[in-house]
Order: C-alpha cells, then structure tokens, then sequence
C-alpha cells in the first residue's frame, strides 16, 4: 500500500480548557442576535422573538407533530430552506464519501435526558438535536460561522446559568468557572464618542496635518536634481551635444579612411574564385 496513514500522526491539537468554554458561550450568545442569525442565512422573519424558548410540552412531541410544531413556532421555513438546499459538492470530494452538501436547519436544544422530542425531530431533514449538558461547539457553530438559529426548551434554557453561571456567580457544574465580562458596559459607541464628558477632555482636531513628503533619488529623478543643481539642465544638454558631435567625427574619419573599390578589383575577384 502506498504512503499508509501512520498511527504516530499528530491527530489531535491541545487548546485550553477555557478556550473551548468560551467559544461555547461565544456561540450561544450570537444566537441570540437576530441581525447576525439572519446574516448567516437563517429565515427567521416570522420568528416571534430571539432567543426562541418553547414550553417544556415540546420536549414530549412524538412522531409527525414534530413538523407541526416548528410551523406553529414558525420555523418550518427554515428546516424547508435547509432541505431544498442540498446539491452536489464541487472538486473531487463528490468521490470521496461527501457527495452531496447542504445548508443547516435549526438547532432545537432540550434539557430532559432522554426525551421523546429526539427520536421526533431527527428525522426531519438538516434539523439537529442537542441536550444543554452536551453541547458540541461543531453544531453550535458549524463550519466555525457562529449565529445559528437555536430553538430552546423551557428546562435547557433555564438550565444554562447553572452550567455556565455568570459575571457574578460562579457555575455550579464547571469548578470555578465564571463568565467573561463584557469589555463594554454601553455598545453605542457613537454616543460615547460624542457625549459631552468624552469631548471635554479629548484633544482637539488637527486643522493642518503635516504630511510626510516622499524623498526621491536626483540622480534619477530630473525634477528633483534641478532643484538641487539648477544648471544640472546645461550641463546634461551640453554632454548630449558632445556625444553627438563625437559621433559625427567619427563616422567622418571612418568615412575618410574607406576608399571607394574599383572596377578592376572586382574582375580580379571574380577569375581568382
């Protein structure tokens, strides 16, 4: 067999524990922001409010009320967009066990172990199922594009400051975990810029900005040569002259020298050959 996969490769990659939290939560959040769900392509516009939360009844739904269900919450358009999505993939993957690509549904979260909504929902084309305690960043945020649109139980929801916890409170599942904080309290930026306690103290606008000018080689720039060196425009018609009448004299001499070849020389040319 040519070139085996070897069992010493380096298959996996270390990254810190609360690097991986973080983009958890990170994923969790953007899901939440309906400007960043609808950019990733999500059709949510019948969509009640985000963070979607449903009652805990969801997580009892058997066989073909699932499909009843997102119509009712209004999400069925997207499961149907993610269904009509799917296509052959492009490139030399088609032969290699990825044939057919597709868009993602919904992410419906539950948070009672083993809930009938599981075998309910799965199912229906593109629509994922994922319990709270076990959330995998890969559905969170698939192809590492945060934002995806989540439908959440009652009980999952409610689940997630305990698992998680807070800026003020510790997590009561993860030792002594506690949520970054947000690096600004107000996220109107241009407000703050333009409040009058910012503009008091920041400096004021420079009218005339001093503009470093690029500094260029006179011996190849003409115009800047004869800023430094105003008779360099003589000097330079005066070499283009001299080297012009060397020329002429020498095709003179040359001319001189050369004596016109007779008509005898050419019939002694021609009997010689």
């Amino acid at each position: 067999m040519f070139a085996p996969t070897r069992i010493w490769r380096r298959w996996h990659r270390k990254i810190n524990v609360n690097q991986k939290r973080y983009a958890v939560i990170s994923a969790i959040a953007a899901s939440a922001v309906s400007s960043l769900v609808m950019a990733r392509g999500h059709r949510i516009e019948t969509m009640p409010e985000l963070p979607l939360v449903v009652s805990d009844s969801a997580e009892g739904v058997e066989k073909t009320h699932a499909a009843k269900v997102l119509k009712q919450i209004g999400a069925y358009s997207d499961a149907e967009k993610a269904k009509d999505s799917v296509g052959i993939r492009p490139g030399k993957g088609k032969m290699r066990n990825r044939r057919y690509i597709n868009r993602k549904g919904p992410l419906i979260v539950y948070g009672t172990e083993g809930a009938k909504l599981v075998k309910a929902f799965r199912n229906i084309p593109d629509v994922e199922i994922a319990n709270v305690e076990r959330l995998n960043l890969l559905k969170l945020a698939p192809g590492g594009h945060s934002s995806r649109f989540m439908i959440w139980t009652k009980s999952a929801f409610e689940k997630l400051d305990s698992i998680y916890g807070s800026v003020d409170k510790v997590s009561e599942k993860k030792r002594g975990y506690v949520l970054p904080r947000a690096k600004m309290e107000n996220v109107d930026l241009a407000r703050i810029i333009n409040s009058d306690e910012a503009q008091s103290v920041v400096k004021p606008i420079k009218k005339e900005v001093k503009r470093v000018t690029m500094k260029k080689n006179p011996l190849k720039n003409l115009n800047t040569m004869l800023r430094l060196n105003p008779c360099a425009k003589t000097a330079k018609r005066m070499a283009v002259l001299a080297e012009d009448q060397r020329k002429k004299a020498k095709k003179e001499k040359l001319d001189n020298k050369r004596q016109p070849i007779s008509k005898v020389y050419f019939i002694q040319f021609r009997f010689v050959f």
